[in-house]
């Protein structure tokens, strides 16, 4: 029965498409619903921060910077003097004493839970080796690996937590709302995502999708248009959540969900985090402003301050990255729901990804990066990288994952687009 609904549901959907006056009526009025504001040029993204505060503002987070670090915010520049017997004291109100192994007790930039930053030439983790932190972990990965470890480390987390070090807790593959993963296309350890679309760092990325996170030259590919999962789940906490540029259209129920949930130990040196992001879909054009819509969300536990929910994944508007958020650059241009998409970036970004087979159809972000501040460094986080697909499980969309790092310095929660690589 429920593959007999799955198979209606699409072929109603590709109807709408073909025949728009006939059965894809709904699908105008949600077109419409998009339309109402005067402004045609997309959904009006500019291209940075989400418009919400968080109240950490920015700057160099309290750090010791001024003893021997030089000017400016940024990890240490060279290392402070540190005279006197500093065994049984915690000077810099680290944590650490000298008897626990704070190798410079006047700056809290140095001690055991300290993050090393690569090209300065000191050993902020106080282990006798300087700029080790590291990196490059993820080139001999299978793209089918079920390992959800290999997945954080296809995102450039490299390091596991042990001792008083900084470092990943635990990773797990799970649906949205934090279930068991049924199918394990959900995920992929991508050195590529086709001709032109390559990892930001290291040798690999993670995608997820709701459908199979696979390049068309992949084993494993299925076609984004039409895999069906036939699986439902739930929402994470704070969702379904409707786009504020889609103002009357509610979307429908998850399926077909993938996501990787991490617990860090993040650096006692660490004031913020950031990765990128690069999303596709299937439901662009057809499917804006409509119940049926894929999501991505990143979602973090501690809750950033002044947010509502943990997702630090979304545009200047508040739209959750998806089929109408303000970031769709990689398309063919056109006018779709009302709006004017200039695509700047253009098509050649689709090729041989799977997502160049609908005809002036689907769209993608092209990289993003997503910031968002640690609010005790030092303390463990949570993450969950999670994406579904909503209304049913029959187009699907991508997200790929990478170069995920730490930072000395304050940064305020916002998803913004990185240069474009060519």
């Amino acid at each position: 029965m429920r593959t007999h609904i799955f198979s209606r549901s699409r072929t109603l959907r590709v109807v709408a498409a073909v025949f728009p006056i006939g059965l894809a009526a709904t699908a105008a009025a949600a077109f419409a619903a998009c339309s109402a504001s005067t402004d045609t040029s997309g959904f009006g993204e500019e291209g940075g921060g989400n418009g919400e505060s968080n109240g950490n503002g920015s700057g160099n987070g309290g750090l010791d910077i001024g003893s021997g670090s030089g000017t400016g915010a940024g990890p240490l520049k060279e290392e402070p003097k540190c005279d006197g017997d500093h065994t049984a004291t915690d000077s810099d109100n680290d944590g650490f004493t000298g008897a626990d192994g704070d190798c410079n007790d006047c700056t809290e930039q140095m001690n055991p839970a300290a993050q090393d930053y690569a090209g300065n030439n000191i050993d902020e983790d106080c282990n006798g080796a300087k700029d080790d932190n590291p990196t490059n972990c993820d080139g001999a990965i299978d793209i089918a690996s079920n390992d959800p470890m290999d997945g954080a480390r296809a995102m450039d987390l490299c390091k596991l937590q042990m001792g008083k070090s900084w470092g990943v807790i635990s990773a797990e593959y799970v649906t949205s709302d934090g279930g068991p993963l049924p199918d394990p296309l959900g995920h992929g350890i991508l050195q590529g995502f086709g001709p032109e679309v390559h990892p930001q760092q290291g040798q690999k990325m993670l995608g997820l999708s709701s459908g199979a996170a696979r390049a068309a030259s992949d084993p494993g590919f299925q076609d984004p248009g039409g895999y069906d999962k036939g699986y439902v789940s739930g929402s994470p906490p704070g969702y379904p959540k409707e786009s504020p540029s889609c103002p009357g259209v509610m979307t429908g129920q998850p399926f077909d969900s993938a996501a990787l949930r991490v617990k860090i130990k993040t650096p006692s040196n660490a004031k913020s985090f950031n990765f990128n992001l690069d999303f596709y879909t299937y439901e662009f054009p057809i499917y804006i402003c409509s119940t049926y819509n894929d999501f991505f969300v990143a979602m973090l536990t501690p809750t950033p301050m002044g947010q509502v929910d943990g997702n630090v994944s979304f545009d200047s508007k508040g739209n959750t990255i998806s089929v109408n958020a303000g970031f769709l650059e990689v398309c063919n241009a056109q006018m779709a729901g009302g709006k004017n998409f200039a695509c700047s970036l253009g098509p050649s970004a689709l090729a041989g990804t799977g997502f160049d087979s609908q005809p002036n159809g689907s769209a993608a972000t092209s990289w993003l990066q997503t910031s968002a501040p640690v609010a005790q460094p030092g303390g463990d986080i949570e993450l969950l990288f999670a994406i579904w697909d909503s209304g049913d499980g029959v187009l699907d969309s991508t997200v790929l994952l990478d170069n995920f790092k730490f930072e000395v310095d304050e940064a305020p929660t916002e998803t913004a687009p990185l240069p474009d690589p060519k």
